[in-house]
């Protein structure tokens, strides 16, 4: 019989295409990993993986039922996770996954009153971009996502959490520098500096932008919402930060933060969970915990 730790071990191949990047990540030596996937192809009778002197890969069979693997994982999981349910609902890991534009700026704000309102629960904080989030929940590797809501993220249930305006951030000598307010005409020939491909932000950002006429600066395209700052506060350009990030600053000196007048852009910050997911009522506290945090902040 198959066992899950075989299949955890096909995984970690495919992921680090790798004996020894897998080995350390299953915490186990590589002849202990390299063994076991040889005795999963004699059992098999099928060649899973191809060996080449620096780097490994998955045969057509391999990737076939790699797939497979995962989706065994996913529900061996979801067993232990209801399992633990069943003793205390309330109670146990939850991994989070959030983006890099959201995370450090609303994490300072809801972590103390999470972890005083589910004490028996150990969050586990995960940063990454939008597409590697959602793969990652849908395989069961993480158990929530709080991030912006995009029209094409299907198959999941969605639970909106707060709406987070966007604001204008200009250099002290920009032109619109000492407005109190904008509106989408100020924006029209402007440049707009942008964060780089693969941030859902950016694409936000500039559907807004061009509908308002600016246009986007393709001089440079950062990496975080700090360089952005940066550039900024240089005087090389404007771009558009969420609220969050504009908070308890001390940089006010360097940078105008320019808010729209009514309708004023936002993005629609919502916790999305696989469909079925085990652990509704852990769920509903952390939905609410944050939305009575954000309904006083913003």
């Amino acid at each position: 019989m198959v066992k899950l730790r075989d299949l955890e071990y096909l995984d970690a191949i495919d992921r680090f295409k790798h004996f020894g990047k897998a080995a350390e990540a299953c915490f186990v030596s590589q002849p202990t990993l390299s063994g076991q996937i040889m005795k999963l192809e004699e059992q098999l009778n099928l060649q899973l993986v191809e060996r080449h002197r620096r780097n490994v890969m998955l045969t057509p069979a391999g990737e076939q039922l790699v797939k497979e693997a995962r989706n065994v994982l996913s529900a061996a999981q979801v067993f232990e996770e209801t399992a633990r349910t069943l003793l205390d609902p309330l109670a146990g890991d939850l991994h989070v996954g959030m983006i890099p534009t959201l995370a450090p700026y609303l994490l300072p704000y809801v972590m103390e009153p999470l972890n005083e309102r589910l004490p028996k629960v150990n969050f586990y904080l995960h940063e990454k971009q939008t597409k590697v989030l959602m793969q990652e929940l849908n395989e069961g590797k993480l158990d929530l996502l709080i991030l912006p809501w995009l029209e094409d993220m299907q198959g999941v249930e969605r639970y909106d959490l707060f709406e987070e305006p966007l604001d204008l951030a200009v250099s002290p000598q920009h032109s619109l520098a000492n407005k109190t307010q904008v509106t989408f005409d100020d924006l029209n020939n402007q440049q707009l500096l942008t964060l780089e491909d693969g941030h859902c932000l950016r694409d936000q950002a500039l559907g807004y932008c061009f509908t308002a006429g600016a246009k986007e600066d393709h001089r440079f395209q950062a990496t975080s919402l700090e360089t952005l700052r940066y550039m900024v506060a240089s005087g090389i350009g404007m771009t558009m930060l969420p609220r969050l990030a504009t908070h308890n600053l001390e940089d006010t000196h360097r940078i105008r933060y320019i808010r729209f007048k009514t309708p004023e852009p936002t993005r629609n910050i919502s916790l999305l969970i696989r469909p079925n997911y085990s652990r509704m009522t852990c769920v509903r506290e952390v939905v609410s915990c944050i939305r009575e945090v954000m309904k006083d902040l913003l």
